[in-house]
């Protein structure tokens, strides 16, 4: 099991905090590119893991790709799909 104080493990993992304006509109780009590449996400709320909101504060949400945080505040589509598809 991984640290709370850690970032998030493997696969695609957007940190979030209820009731976050830029957390829907990263949601739904994130939900929209993974489903479009055909890969799973998960959704971590700042809320149940208090170590990474304190760390976090300030960028949420944080876009996390196995493990390193690749974007934050406002997740760019096409940023994204480069890097889940390595072009």
């Amino acid at each position: 099991m991984e640290s709370p104080a850690e970032a998030p493990g493997a696969g695609v993992v957007l940190l979030t905090r209820p009731g976050c304006h830029l957390c829907e509109d990263a949601r739904a780009v994130v939900r929209r590119v993974t489903a479009d590449l055909g890969l799973g996400w998960r959704e971590v709320s700042a809320a149940e893991v208090p170590a990474l909101g304190a760390r976090f504060a300030e960028e949420l949400p944080v876009l996390f790709i196995d493990g390193v945080q690749r974007d934050f505040w406002s997740i760019d589509e096409s940023r994204l799909r480069r890097l889940l598809t390595g072009t």
